[in-house]
Protein backbone atom coordinates (compact mmCIF):
# COMPACT_ATOMS: atom_id res chain seq x y z
CA UNK A 1 0.00 0.00 0.00
CA UNK A 2 1.45 3.33 -0.75
CA UNK A 3 -1.14 5.68 0.34
CA UNK A 4 -3.45 5.50 3.81
CA UNK A 5 -6.25 7.97 4.47
CA UNK A 6 -6.70 8.23 8.02
CA UNK A 7 -9.56 10.78 9.53
CA UNK A 8 -9.72 12.57 13.21
CA UNK A 9 -12.99 12.03 14.28
CA UNK A 10 -13.05 13.53 17.96
CA UNK A 11 -10.37 15.81 19.66
CA UNK A 12 -12.11 15.39 23.26
CA UNK A 13 -14.24 13.45 25.39
CA UNK A 14 -17.02 15.90 24.91
CA UNK A 15 -16.78 16.07 20.96
CA UNK A 16 -19.48 16.23 18.75
CA UNK A 17 -20.51 12.91 16.83
CA UNK A 18 -21.92 14.43 13.18
CA UNK A 19 -18.31 15.30 11.89
CA UNK A 20 -16.88 12.03 12.86
CA UNK A 21 -20.40 10.13 11.48
CA UNK A 22 -19.65 12.19 8.34
CA UNK A 23 -15.65 11.37 7.89
CA UNK A 24 -16.84 7.62 8.12
CA UNK A 25 -19.80 7.73 5.61
CA UNK A 26 -18.26 10.38 3.09
CA UNK A 27 -14.36 10.63 3.58
CA UNK A 28 -13.24 7.02 1.85
CA UNK A 29 -11.45 6.37 4.63
CA UNK A 30 -9.20 2.83 6.01
CA UNK A 31 -8.85 4.25 9.66
CA UNK A 32 -10.63 6.80 11.69
CA UNK A 33 -9.55 7.49 15.36
CA UNK A 34 -11.30 9.54 17.83
CA UNK A 35 -9.05 11.01 20.43
CA UNK A 36 -11.04 11.56 23.79
CA UNK A 37 -8.89 11.41 26.79
CA UNK A 38 -6.84 14.04 28.17
CA UNK A 39 -4.82 14.01 31.74
CA UNK A 40 -7.68 14.61 33.90
CA UNK A 41 -9.92 12.87 32.12
CA UNK A 42 -8.29 9.64 32.71
CA UNK A 43 -8.06 10.57 36.56
CA UNK A 44 -11.48 11.19 37.05
CA UNK A 45 -12.27 7.47 35.17
CA UNK A 46 -9.62 6.08 37.89
CA UNK A 47 -11.87 7.92 40.22
CA UNK A 48 -15.20 6.72 39.39
CA UNK A 49 -13.77 3.47 38.79
CA UNK A 50 -13.05 2.88 42.61
CA UNK A 51 -16.31 3.56 42.82
CA UNK A 52 -18.31 1.38 40.77
CA UNK A 53 -15.55 -1.37 39.04
CA UNK A 54 -17.70 -1.54 36.10
CA UNK A 55 -17.28 2.38 35.24
CA UNK A 56 -13.74 4.29 34.30
CA UNK A 57 -14.46 4.12 30.49
CA UNK A 58 -15.56 7.48 28.53
CA UNK A 59 -19.51 8.35 29.35
CA UNK A 60 -20.43 9.28 25.86
CA UNK A 61 -19.30 5.88 24.72
CA UNK A 62 -22.63 4.25 23.86
CA UNK A 63 -24.07 7.05 22.45
CA UNK A 64 -21.14 7.70 20.12
CA UNK A 65 -20.85 3.96 19.02
CA UNK A 66 -24.81 3.50 18.53
CA UNK A 67 -24.32 6.61 15.68
CA UNK A 68 -21.40 5.90 14.36
CA UNK A 69 -20.44 2.16 14.23
CA UNK A 70 -22.93 1.32 12.06
CA UNK A 71 -21.89 3.46 9.37
CA UNK A 72 -17.96 2.05 10.14
CA UNK A 73 -19.30 -1.57 9.66
CA UNK A 74 -20.91 -0.92 6.33
CA UNK A 75 -18.33 0.87 4.74
CA UNK A 76 -15.19 -1.32 6.38
CA UNK A 77 -13.77 1.80 8.22
CA UNK A 78 -11.46 0.48 11.39
CA UNK A 79 -12.06 2.30 14.60
CA UNK A 80 -9.27 3.49 17.15
CA UNK A 81 -10.14 5.29 20.35
CA UNK A 82 -8.68 5.47 23.52
CA UNK A 83 -12.29 5.87 24.97
CA UNK A 84 -11.45 2.89 27.41
CA UNK A 85 -9.93 5.68 29.54
CA UNK A 86 -9.31 4.06 32.94
CA UNK A 87 -10.67 0.55 31.92
CA UNK A 88 -10.76 -0.42 29.27
CA UNK A 89 -11.62 -4.01 29.56
CA UNK A 90 -15.04 -2.80 30.46
CA UNK A 91 -15.43 -0.66 27.57
CA UNK A 92 -14.45 -3.65 25.45
CA UNK A 93 -17.35 -5.24 26.84
CA UNK A 94 -19.72 -2.98 26.49
CA UNK A 95 -18.94 -2.12 22.71
CA UNK A 96 -18.97 -6.12 21.99
CA UNK A 97 -22.62 -5.97 23.20
CA UNK A 98 -23.36 -2.57 21.53
CA UNK A 99 -22.15 -4.27 18.09
CA UNK A 100 -23.50 -7.66 18.52
CA UNK A 101 -27.24 -5.76 20.10
CA UNK A 102 -26.84 -3.79 16.36
CA UNK A 103 -26.50 -6.80 14.15
CA UNK A 104 -22.56 -5.67 13.61
CA UNK A 105 -20.95 -9.23 14.62
CA UNK A 106 -17.85 -6.86 15.12
CA UNK A 107 -14.22 -7.90 16.55
CA UNK A 108 -13.54 -5.50 19.25
CA UNK A 109 -9.49 -5.49 20.42
CA UNK A 110 -8.46 -3.82 23.58
CA UNK A 111 -5.18 -2.61 24.85
CA UNK A 112 -4.51 -2.38 28.75
CA UNK A 113 -1.14 -2.28 30.56
CA UNK A 114 -1.11 1.44 30.61
CA UNK A 115 -2.10 1.01 34.49
CA UNK A 116 0.88 1.30 36.63
CA UNK A 117 -0.35 2.47 39.85
CA UNK A 118 1.28 -0.44 41.72
CA UNK A 119 4.65 -0.29 39.20
CA UNK A 120 5.67 3.50 40.22
CA UNK A 121 7.63 4.53 43.09
CA UNK A 122 6.02 7.21 45.31
CA UNK A 123 9.25 8.85 46.10
CA UNK A 124 10.23 9.25 42.70
CA UNK A 125 10.14 13.02 41.74
CA UNK A 126 7.63 14.57 39.72
CA UNK A 127 8.96 16.37 36.73
CA UNK A 128 7.22 19.49 37.12
CA UNK A 129 8.09 20.20 41.12
CA UNK A 130 10.89 17.89 41.70
CA UNK A 131 8.93 16.72 45.37
CA UNK A 132 8.17 12.95 45.55
CA UNK A 133 4.85 11.84 43.83
CA UNK A 134 3.85 10.77 47.30
CA UNK A 135 4.38 14.55 48.35
CA UNK A 136 1.57 15.85 46.38
CA UNK A 137 -1.56 14.22 48.11
CA UNK A 138 -2.93 10.48 48.15
CA UNK A 139 -1.99 9.17 44.72
CA UNK A 140 -5.47 7.71 42.83
CA UNK A 141 -4.31 6.87 39.51
CA UNK A 142 -0.84 6.30 37.04
CA UNK A 143 -0.89 6.16 33.45
CA UNK A 144 2.23 5.31 31.23
CA UNK A 145 1.88 6.86 27.52
CA UNK A 146 1.94 3.93 25.42
CA UNK A 147 3.10 3.83 21.98
CA UNK A 148 2.77 2.65 18.38
CA UNK A 149 4.72 -0.06 19.73
CA UNK A 150 2.21 -1.40 21.92
CA UNK A 151 -1.01 -0.35 20.01
CA UNK A 152 0.78 -2.48 16.88
CA UNK A 153 -0.50 -6.44 18.24
CA UNK A 154 -4.15 -5.27 19.01
CA UNK A 155 -4.53 -3.88 15.00
CA UNK A 156 -3.18 -7.07 13.94
CA UNK A 157 -5.80 -9.37 15.93
CA UNK A 158 -7.54 -7.62 12.44
CA UNK A 159 -10.69 -6.24 15.14
CA UNK A 160 -12.78 -3.35 13.39
CA UNK A 161 -12.52 -1.20 16.56
CA UNK A 162 -9.66 -1.32 19.06
CA UNK A 163 -9.64 0.27 22.44
CA UNK A 164 -7.29 1.80 24.34
CA UNK A 165 -6.27 3.13 27.70
CA UNK A 166 -3.63 6.04 27.55
CA UNK A 167 -1.63 6.27 25.31
CA UNK A 168 0.16 8.99 23.24
CA UNK A 169 -2.67 11.00 21.49
CA UNK A 170 0.21 10.84 17.84
CA UNK A 171 0.54 6.79 18.46
CA UNK A 172 -3.37 6.40 17.90
CA UNK A 173 -2.39 7.30 14.04
CA UNK A 174 1.30 6.26 13.64
CA UNK A 175 0.38 2.88 14.72
CA UNK A 176 -2.57 1.94 12.24
CA UNK A 177 -0.45 4.26 9.49
CA UNK A 178 2.51 1.91 10.23
CA UNK A 179 0.65 -1.29 9.98
CA UNK A 180 -0.85 -0.60 6.61
CA UNK A 181 2.17 1.57 5.03
CA UNK A 182 4.63 -1.31 6.05
CA UNK A 183 6.94 1.11 8.36
CA UNK A 184 9.53 -0.01 10.53
CA UNK A 185 8.77 1.16 14.06
CA UNK A 186 12.64 1.98 14.71
CA UNK A 187 12.93 4.09 11.48
CA UNK A 188 12.92 7.70 13.47
CA UNK A 189 12.02 9.11 9.49
CA UNK A 190 9.06 7.20 9.22
CA UNK A 191 8.20 7.64 13.04
CA UNK A 192 8.35 11.52 12.06
CA UNK A 193 5.89 11.33 9.36
CA UNK A 194 3.39 9.55 11.33
CA UNK A 195 4.14 11.35 14.39
CA UNK A 196 3.42 14.86 12.45
CA UNK A 197 -0.02 13.35 11.05
CA UNK A 198 -1.37 12.31 14.16
CA UNK A 199 -0.29 15.38 15.99
CA UNK A 200 -2.39 17.49 13.37
CA UNK A 201 -5.38 15.10 13.33
CA UNK A 202 -5.58 14.67 16.87
CA UNK A 203 -7.66 17.89 17.76
CA UNK A 204 -9.92 17.07 15.06
CA UNK A 205 -11.82 20.51 14.19
CA UNK A 206 -8.71 22.47 15.33
CA UNK A 207 -7.51 21.61 12.32
CA UNK A 208 -10.60 22.72 10.57
CA UNK A 209 -11.04 25.90 11.99
CA UNK A 210 -12.00 25.19 15.93
CA UNK A 211 -10.26 27.03 18.47
CA UNK A 212 -9.01 28.90 16.03
CA UNK A 213 -11.92 31.63 14.21
CA UNK A 214 -11.70 35.08 16.18
CA UNK A 215 -13.86 37.37 14.05
CA UNK A 216 -12.41 40.08 11.76
CA UNK A 217 -8.85 38.35 12.31
CA UNK A 218 -9.37 34.72 11.60
CA UNK A 219 -12.45 34.31 9.66
CA UNK A 220 -14.00 30.90 9.43
CA UNK A 221 -16.58 29.57 7.30
CA UNK A 222 -19.71 27.34 8.96
CA UNK A 223 -18.41 27.33 12.20
CA UNK A 224 -21.83 25.52 13.07
CA UNK A 225 -21.49 22.86 10.58
CA UNK A 226 -17.71 22.06 11.08
CA UNK A 227 -16.16 19.08 9.38
CA UNK A 228 -13.06 16.86 10.64
CA UNK A 229 -10.19 16.77 8.94
CA UNK A 230 -8.57 13.25 7.52
CA UNK A 231 -4.94 13.02 6.22
CA UNK A 232 -3.14 11.23 3.01
CA UNK A 233 -0.54 9.69 3.79
CA UNK A 234 2.26 8.02 1.79
CA UNK A 235 4.55 5.80 2.13
CA UNK A 236 7.09 7.40 1.79
CA UNK A 237 6.29 10.24 4.49
CA UNK A 238 4.18 13.07 2.42
CA UNK A 239 1.81 14.13 4.39
CA UNK A 240 -1.66 16.32 2.84
CA UNK A 241 -4.66 17.32 5.19
CA UNK A 242 -7.84 18.32 4.17
CA UNK A 243 -11.69 17.51 5.23
CA UNK A 244 -14.96 16.13 3.24
CA UNK A 245 -16.51 18.42 0.68
CA UNK A 246 -19.50 20.48 1.49
CA UNK A 247 -18.65 20.71 5.85
CA UNK A 248 -18.07 23.59 7.38
CA UNK A 249 -14.38 25.16 8.34
CA UNK A 250 -11.31 25.53 6.46
CA UNK A 251 -8.12 24.12 6.17
CA UNK A 252 -5.42 26.48 5.77
CA UNK A 253 -1.62 27.30 6.01
CA UNK A 254 -2.95 29.03 9.24
CA UNK A 255 -4.95 26.44 10.84
CA UNK A 256 -2.33 24.00 10.00
CA UNK A 257 0.60 25.99 11.03
CA UNK A 258 -1.13 26.62 14.32
CA UNK A 259 -2.01 23.26 14.92
CA UNK A 260 1.78 22.37 14.22
CA UNK A 261 2.98 23.68 17.43
CA UNK A 262 -0.11 23.22 19.68
CA UNK A 263 0.94 21.68 22.92
CA UNK A 264 4.52 21.64 21.67
CA UNK A 265 6.65 22.95 24.18
CA UNK A 266 10.39 22.31 22.36
CA UNK A 267 9.59 22.29 18.41
CA UNK A 268 13.03 21.01 18.10
CA UNK A 269 12.82 17.70 20.36
CA UNK A 270 8.58 16.92 20.45
CA UNK A 271 8.84 13.67 22.89
CA UNK A 272 6.26 10.12 21.79
CA UNK A 273 7.24 7.21 22.92
CA UNK A 274 7.47 6.57 19.06
CA UNK A 275 10.26 9.08 18.25
CA UNK A 276 11.61 12.25 19.01
CA UNK A 277 10.20 15.18 16.67
CA UNK A 278 12.18 17.93 15.26
CA UNK A 279 9.97 20.40 13.50
CA UNK A 280 12.23 23.28 12.56
CA UNK A 281 12.56 21.74 8.83
CA UNK A 282 8.81 21.47 8.27
CA UNK A 283 7.25 23.20 5.24
CA UNK A 284 3.48 23.80 4.91
CA UNK A 285 1.82 24.27 1.75
CA UNK A 286 -1.81 25.27 0.19
CA UNK A 287 -1.97 22.47 -2.26
CA UNK A 288 -5.50 23.59 -3.33
CA UNK A 289 -9.30 24.23 -1.77
CA UNK A 290 -9.14 23.02 1.68
CA UNK A 291 -5.94 20.63 0.98
CA UNK A 292 -2.19 21.48 2.60
CA UNK A 293 0.84 19.49 1.90
CA UNK A 294 3.01 19.06 4.91
CA UNK A 295 6.84 17.72 4.65
CA UNK A 296 9.80 17.72 6.46
CA UNK A 297 9.43 16.30 10.06
CA UNK A 298 12.48 14.89 11.25
CA UNK A 299 13.13 12.58 13.96
CA UNK A 300 15.84 11.09 16.07
CA UNK A 301 15.64 8.00 18.04
CA UNK A 302 12.95 7.92 20.67
CA UNK A 303 12.72 8.36 24.14
CA UNK A 304 14.14 5.75 26.41
CA UNK A 305 11.50 5.93 29.29
CA UNK A 306 8.05 6.41 28.86
CA UNK A 307 5.85 9.82 30.66
CA UNK A 308 3.61 8.39 33.23
CA UNK A 309 0.36 10.54 34.29
CA UNK A 310 -0.37 10.91 37.87
CA UNK A 311 -3.15 11.57 39.67
CA UNK A 312 -3.52 12.47 43.32
CA UNK A 313 -6.03 13.79 45.66
CA UNK A 314 -5.63 17.94 45.93
CA UNK A 315 -8.57 18.78 48.30
CA UNK A 316 -11.74 20.48 47.29
CA UNK A 317 -13.25 23.05 45.24
CA UNK A 318 -16.44 25.22 45.47
CA UNK A 319 -18.39 27.53 43.18
CA UNK A 320 -21.28 29.40 44.15
CA UNK A 321 -23.43 32.28 43.05
CA UNK A 322 -26.51 34.45 43.63
CA UNK A 323 -27.47 37.30 41.29
CA UNK A 324 -28.94 40.86 41.75
CA UNK A 325 -31.30 42.53 39.73
CA UNK A 326 -32.48 46.47 38.99
CA UNK A 327 -31.30 50.01 40.24
CA UNK A 328 -28.11 49.47 42.17
CA UNK A 329 -27.45 45.29 41.20
CA UNK A 330 -23.56 46.08 40.99
CA UNK A 331 -23.20 47.35 44.34
CA UNK A 332 -25.55 45.14 46.06
CA UNK A 333 -23.57 42.51 44.40
CA UNK A 334 -20.38 43.93 45.55
CA UNK A 335 -21.71 44.23 49.32
CA UNK A 336 -22.19 40.61 49.03
CA UNK A 337 -19.01 39.44 48.01
CA UNK A 338 -18.01 42.20 51.41
CA UNK A 339 -20.04 39.74 53.31
CA UNK A 340 -18.95 36.62 52.62
CA UNK A 341 -15.13 37.19 52.90
CA UNK A 342 -16.03 38.63 56.46
CA UNK A 343 -18.00 35.39 57.07
CA UNK A 344 -15.02 33.67 55.61
CA UNK A 345 -12.02 35.54 57.33
CA UNK A 346 -9.86 32.86 59.15
CA UNK A 347 -11.87 29.80 57.50
CA UNK A 348 -9.20 26.90 56.52
CA UNK A 349 -10.23 28.27 52.61
CA UNK A 350 -8.82 30.00 50.04
CA UNK A 351 -11.66 32.42 48.24
CA UNK A 352 -12.02 34.19 45.22
CA UNK A 353 -14.88 36.36 44.86
CA UNK A 354 -15.98 38.19 41.48
CA UNK A 355 -19.09 40.43 40.32
CA UNK A 356 -19.51 39.67 36.85
CA UNK A 357 -21.73 42.64 35.36
CA UNK A 358 -21.02 46.52 34.30
CA UNK A 359 -21.91 49.46 36.99
CA UNK A 360 -25.84 50.43 35.58
CA UNK A 361 -26.56 46.86 34.55
CA UNK A 362 -29.71 45.66 34.97
CA UNK A 363 -28.39 41.89 36.11
CA UNK A 364 -25.09 41.49 38.64
CA UNK A 365 -23.84 38.02 39.85
CA UNK A 366 -21.72 37.46 42.49
CA UNK A 367 -19.32 34.51 41.73
CA UNK A 368 -17.52 33.22 44.40
CA UNK A 369 -14.81 30.16 43.73
CA UNK A 370 -12.80 28.43 46.65
CA UNK A 371 -10.61 25.39 47.52
CA UNK A 372 -10.66 23.47 50.53
CA UNK A 373 -8.26 20.46 52.06
CA UNK A 374 -11.63 18.89 52.48
CA UNK A 375 -15.37 18.61 51.33
CA UNK A 376 -17.22 19.72 54.97
CA UNK A 377 -15.00 22.91 54.44
CA UNK A 378 -16.25 23.35 50.91
CA UNK A 379 -19.64 22.80 51.54
CA UNK A 380 -19.06 25.97 54.37
CA UNK A 381 -18.43 27.88 51.59
CA UNK A 382 -21.45 27.06 49.57
CA UNK A 383 -23.69 27.50 52.27
CA UNK A 384 -22.87 30.93 53.03
CA UNK A 385 -23.54 32.07 49.90
CA UNK A 386 -26.86 30.52 50.08
CA UNK A 387 -27.40 32.13 53.49
CA UNK A 388 -27.81 35.44 51.25
CA UNK A 389 -31.12 35.17 50.45
CA UNK A 390 -32.32 36.24 53.43
CA UNK A 391 -28.80 37.70 55.85
CA UNK A 392 -27.16 39.51 52.77
CA UNK A 393 -28.30 42.89 50.25
CA UNK A 394 -32.11 42.98 48.97
CA UNK A 395 -33.12 41.28 46.12
CA UNK A 396 -30.81 38.02 45.88
CA UNK A 397 -31.94 35.49 43.59
CA UNK A 398 -31.15 32.50 41.42
CA UNK A 399 -28.42 30.45 43.95
CA UNK A 400 -26.31 27.93 42.57
CA UNK A 401 -23.47 25.79 43.88
CA UNK A 402 -21.65 22.82 43.31
CA UNK A 403 -19.13 21.12 45.68
CA UNK A 404 -16.63 18.89 43.43
CA UNK A 405 -13.25 17.05 44.21
CA UNK A 406 -10.19 18.11 43.22
CA UNK A 407 -7.80 15.90 40.87
CA UNK A 408 -4.11 17.17 40.61
CA UNK A 409 -1.87 16.48 37.91
CA UNK A 410 2.04 15.35 38.10
CA UNK A 411 4.02 13.48 35.89
CA UNK A 412 7.07 11.16 36.14
CA UNK A 413 9.00 8.72 33.83
CA UNK A 414 8.88 5.01 33.96
CA UNK A 415 11.33 2.46 31.96
CA UNK A 416 9.69 0.78 29.39
CA UNK A 417 10.36 -2.70 30.44
CA UNK A 418 8.33 -1.89 33.63
CA UNK A 419 5.04 -1.62 31.57
CA UNK A 420 3.61 -4.59 30.37
CA UNK A 421 1.06 -4.26 27.76
CA UNK A 422 -1.40 -7.08 26.83
CA UNK A 423 -4.32 -7.38 23.55
CA UNK A 424 -7.98 -8.80 24.78
CA UNK A 425 -10.09 -9.89 21.45
CA UNK A 426 -14.04 -9.68 22.59
CA UNK A 427 -16.96 -10.16 20.23
CA UNK A 428 -16.96 -11.11 16.33
CA UNK A 429 -15.43 -12.63 13.88
CA UNK A 430 -13.84 -9.13 12.95
CA UNK A 431 -15.05 -8.04 9.34
CA UNK A 432 -13.27 -8.68 6.99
Amino acid sequence: MNCVRIGGGAGFAGDRFEPAEALARDGDLADLVLECLAERTIALGQQRRLADPSAGYDPRLVARFERLLPITAARGVRVITNMGAANPLAAGRVTADLADRLGLGLGVAVLTGDDVLDRIDPAAPALETGRPLAAHGELVSANAYLGAEQILPALDTGAQVVLTGRVADPSLFTAPLAQRLGWDLRDPAAMAAGTVAGHLLECAGQLTGGYFADPGRKDVPGLAELGFPFADVRADGGVEVSKPAGTGGLVSRATVREQLLYEVTDPTAYLTPDVTLDLREVTVTETGPDRVAVRGAAGRARPERLKVSVGYRAGWRAEAGISYQGPGARARAELAGEVVARRLAGAPVRVRADVLGAEGSPECRLRVAASAADRAGAEVVCHEVEALYTNGPAGGGGVRTAVTEVIGIVSTLIDRDRVEPAVTVFGGPPCG
